[in-house]
Parts: structure tokens; sequence; C-alpha cells
């Protein structure tokens, strides 16, 4: 395949990059080994009225906001602001000086442990309504966490009756009504939607939230899904391949004023995105594969999400993510480690034994793979001694689901007594 990127009149022409030239679609099928990309089971199966609104904290370190990305350009940020010589990029109307847009610049090599910590949330989305959402999101705003989260299924993990919000169109709505999360979904396959017009979709979010969208990104895995909807499920090397053109679709839309893609499986001819986003999204790529996966996270990804089934061996897993990167000549440090995990935080020893019992029935080998050994449990003074235990092993970005039926107690339990430990040392 072929990337063609026709910057404006003055500006220096793209560059091409070649690959596989085959033009056939793979229009063959095979199931996938579950767990390519996050879902967020419902801990419960009754449904109760949304409950009131929880008291407001009073601990103002949680105001310290830690982007997931650390070499971004913030909406709050003019382009000449932060790269000085580059034009103001919300200038968008003088199309005679304006450049393509930049992209994310590299962070500069440093020892993880001396990186501030980012604390993501995943939004209440499997049989759940917008209101409950909506209430999630706000008090996680207020509360001081980074980022909210959201999966990208259209059935419910693992059976299709099971209700969800699709995702995208509940991080539009929860973009108008928060003010600073960072808003990413765990994590969009490449062929539930065209790369071209989601590229357009998300910058268009992207305004709405004032440059505070990440683009998370995986294989897929749930069959059902694609079949039902009409969408092509190739087999897993054939969706590594996908996912490859589509996230160079992706930032060649977002930064480039023309794009033409020639690929195996998506092609686009001329293809404008403007306004840009107020920023380039940043990159999340989320799986566990340590070879194609990793290098596709080495050679494009900003983050390397590592899924909850396999929390157990993040320590192999960044090493060889590290590999991968030395195969592509990347710094590895340019690369930002997340984890998916459970939370469970509760007030006393016992509350927490318990519910960690009742999370292992309900999650399996999936979101409570290893959760009692490896995973981050406990009342908020042993919650913080794991999250230590991942941050030495060069972990910096914790993507949590808070177990419980109501997200908004165990998440005013960890703002008041987690954050702020870490917030001190940022």
């Amino acid at each position: 395949m072929t990337l063609r990127t026709d910057p404006i009149p003055g500006a220096k022409p793209g560059t091409e990059l070649t690959g596989n030239d085959n033009s056939g679609r793979v229009r063959g099928a095979s199931r996938a080994a579950p767990g390519a990309c996050g879902g967020f089971p419902d801990p419960e199966e009754r449904r109760i009225p949304t409950p009131p609104a929880l008291p407001r904290p009073t601990d103002s370190s949680r105001s310290v906001r830690v982007p997931l990305f650390q070499g971004i350009v913030r909406a709050s940020q003019t382009l000449s602001e932060y790269r000085p010589g580059l034009p103001d990029r919300r200038a968008i109307g003088n199309t005679e000086t304006r450049r393509p847009h930049t992209d994310l610049p590299a962070r500069p090599t440093e020892n993880p442990m001396d990186r501030p910590l980012h604390f993501g949330v995943t939004l209440p989305q499997i049989k759940r309504d917008w209101a409950e959402c909506r209430d999630c999101a706000v008090e996680l705003d207020r509360l001081g966490f980074d980022s909210a989260w959201v999966c990208d299924h259209v059935y419910g993990v693992p059976n299709p009756r099971i209700p969800i919000l699709e995702g995208w169109t509940l991080l539009t709505a929860v973009a108008a009504v928060t003010k600073n999360l960072e808003l990413g979904t765990l994590v969009t396959p490449p062929f539930f939607r065209n790369p071209a017009m989601l590229a357009k979709q998300v910058a268009t979010l992207d305004q709405i939230a004032g440059g505070r969208v990440i683009m998370g990104l995986g294989a897929g895995w749930f069959k059902p899904e694609f079949e039902a909807y009409g969408n092509p499920f190739p087999p897993l090397g054939a969706r590594m391949r996908g996912l490859e053109e589509y996230v160079q679709i992706l930032k060649s839309m977002w930064q480039n004023e023309i794009t033409t893609f020639e690929g195996e499986f998506f092609q686009v001819k001329e293809a404008l995105c403007e306004p840009k986003p107020p920023r380039r999204p940043p990159v999340l790529i989320g799986g566990t594969g340590e070879k194609v996966l990793m290098g596709i996270a080495a050679r494009y990804g900003d983050i390397w999400n590592n899924m909850a089934i396999t929390q157990a061996q993040l320590g192999p897993k960044i090493e060889a993510l590290h590999k991968r990167c030395a195969d592509v000549g990347r710094d590895p440090a340019e690369i930002q480690v997340s984890q998916q995990c459970v939370v469970i935080i509760e007030e006393t020893e016992e509350a927490a034994k318990a519910s960690l019992a009742k999370a292992g029935k309900i999650y399996g080998g999936h979101m409570g793979a290893g959760l009692e050994e490896h995973g981050i449990w406990g009342t908020p003074e042993r919650v913080i001694e794991c999250i230590e235990k991942h941050r030495a092993l060069g972990c910096t970005s914790f993507l949590m689901e808070f177990f419980g039926r109501d997200t908004r107690i165990p998440a005013q339990i960890f703002a008041e007594q987690v954050l702020p430990h870490f917030r001190a040392r940022a």
C-alpha cells in the first residue's frame, strides 16, 4: 500500500510509505481469542435508581491533572506557544500561511519512576442509561481524575442481548458536560467504521471537547457483533494489517491537508478533514501481542495499553514492547505504558476481601484474571502499595474500572485517600 499526503502550497511534501500493495479485501472469518480489546461487564444484574449526588470532597490537591501522553499540545495552547516558529493552529481561516497540523513532539527520555501518574476511569455503559453515565462523568471530572473511557462494542460482552450504549456517541455527549477529563475508547477496531469517516467524527468530537480526545485502537475480537452488523471479520493476521492501515489514515487525516491512501483493506482518495482537532489525538494501541501488535505500537503509538487479562505479565510485556521499539529505532520512553485494571477499594480490609471474592465470580478470567495476586485491591493504603508496584515496572497510567454498582462511591474514596498521595509527588 502507499500513503500520499499533499500539504498546502509552500509546505514540504509528505513522505511516501510503501508496503503490501495487494488490493483485494479479505472476506474470510475466524474466531479470535477473547480479550483483544476491553469490555466492561456489569457487576450487577439488576437495575436500581441512580443514587443521589455524593458530598463534595475538600482536598484541593486533586485539581492537578496529568495528561495521558505527556508530549501533547493542550487545547489551551497555540502551536506558536508550544513550538516557537509554528503558526497559531486556531487561526484556521488563514489557508495561505497555515501548515499541516503538527504531530505530537517526542518526550525526553526519563525514568518512569519520575513521571506523574495518570488515573483514568471507565464510565457506566453496559446495562446503564445516559443519566447514570452523565452523572458519573461529571463526578469524575469534579473529583480530579484525568480521563474517562468507554469500550467500543455494539453488543454487551459476552451476551449480545445485554444492552450497551454506543461508545463514540457516548463520548461526544460526555465531552459536552465535562471540562477537564480526557476521553477515549478501549478500544476501537479497524473494521467497524470507515477510517476516514471516523477521523472526521473524532476531529469534530475533539472540537467539542477542546482537545481532550485519545484515539484507542485494537484488533477487535468479538466476532458476533461484526457479522451481525454486516462488517467483515477477517482472521487475526488480516485484522492486524487492517489496524496498521487504519492508524496511518487517521493520523494523516488529522495532520495533513490532503490524504490519499491505497491499502489492502482501506482506500482514501484526496480526502480532507477540516477543521483539524485542536491537538492531534494521542494514539493508544491496546492489546497483548508481543510481535505484530507491539510492532504497530512501536511505529505509530503514543501509548500502549496492557489488557487486564495479562496484568500479571506486565513486566515481561513491557520488555517485549522495548524490543519492538529497538527493532524500529524508537526510544521506548516516547511511549506511555498504561494498564487496564479492575480496582477494588474499600474502607476496611474485611470489606475489601468480600468485594474481591464477589469480583472474582463476576469478572472471571478476563477482567478478573489474577486479581488477588497481581491486581489493585484493598484499603486505600494497600491500593497505593499495589500502584507503586506497577509503577516500578514502568507503568505510569491506570485505566481503572472501579468495582461496585455505583462507580462514584469507590471513585470518591480513591480521590480522597489515594490521589493526594500521588499528586503530592507530581
